[in-house]
């Protein structure tokens, strides 16, 4: 018998921050809109936002998640 190759798709599970760039690309902002939110404080560090040791700024998927879902319609 021949060994078939894998059909199945690899299963990524994103982790709970990413940077801008990534946050930028799984939630449809930009990079721009992004900093913005943060700049204007409509972003709270330790809500949607935590900063490394080194100063980068990474994305909580949760609390994007959270603030999508507690906006108005």
């Amino acid at each position: 018998m021949s060994a078939q190759p894998s059909t199945a798709a690899p299963l990524l599970y994103p982790a709970p921050y990413v940077t801008i760039s990534l946050a930028a690309t799984i939630t449809g902002l930009t990079e721009k809109a992004i900093r913005r939110k943060i700049e204007e404080g409509k972003w709270l560090e330790g809500r949607e936002y935590r900063r490394s040791p080194d100063g980068g700024i990474f994305i909580s998927l949760k609390g994007f998640t959270q603030w999508v879902e507690k906006a108005t319609v």
